[in-house]
């Protein structure tokens, strides 16, 4: 029998092991999903469904928070993040209320109402739920600017295959279209140059029961090479 080892540890620690300890693993598991006792905590400014402060980011101590970034961010390049960290559609519209009140943008529950506001009058088949989704999607795209999250999964993707043995495998697991779609053109990219011998074609998603004992898990994708 084969002695298995799991070591839980972030991008930044795969980054450091290829300095000379590169090529040691026979399989890495990549979750890209944030800590539900992070999201859940009204301190840390990750929900809108109570009042605290627009933090958004996952380690306290570096960088700077979100309402800081929304003080001085100009409208302009506002609506590029919203477009380009969550594909908002409404982000023209959103990045111009946002700027019109920056202070009463600067809470959680401050940053939801400016968006509610900037799509008053929103066409949709359901109004509401159009709403709610451009603001899960402004904080979305808010914690991926404030946390860097594609730089850091960019590099993850670029030194896998150096931290795997041969026939080493990889899955990760992705919760939006940002994340997925990096994740699988590197993957095709590591095929067509010989890197993978083989990637999944299809995701894989959670099951109905799945998703029902633990909502959040709707959104998660499953890659594997």
């Amino acid at each position: 029998e084969k002695e298995l080892t799991v070591r839980r540890i972030n991008f930044a620690g795969i980054s450091k092991l290829l300095g000379g300890a590169g090529g040691n693993f026979d399989f890495v598991l990549a979750d890209l999903g944030v800590s539900s006792m992070q999201l859940d905590d009204p301190s840390r400014g990750f929900t809108f469904k109570t009042r605290g402060p627009l933090d958004l980011r996952l380690n306290p101590s570096r960088g700077q928070p979100a309402a800081v970034l929304l003080k001085s961010i100009p409208e302009k390049d506002l609506d590029e993040m919203l477009r380009a960290h969550s594909g908002e559609p409404h982000a023209c519209e959103i990045a111009r209320a946002i700027c019109k009140d920056r202070e009463g943008a600067a809470t959680t529950t401050g940053l939801a109402d400016a968006v509610r506001k900037a799509l008053t009058d929103v066409r949709a088949a359901d109004p509401e739920e159009e709403i709610r989704r451009s603001v899960r999607r402004t904080f979305q795209a808010l914690r991926i600017a404030v946390n860097d999250e594609f730089s850091a999964l960019e590099q993850f993707l670029r030194d896998l295959p150096y931290c795997l043995k041969p026939h080493g495998r990889v899955a990760v697991l992705t919760f939006h279209s940002g994340e997925d779609d990096r994740v699988m053109h590197s993957f095709e990219q590591g095929l067509g140059a010989g890197i993978y011998s083989d990637i999944g074609r299809d995701p894989i998603r959670a099951t109905r029961q799945e998703c029902y004992d633990k909502p959040r898990a709707k959104s998660a994708i499953l890659r594997w090479a």
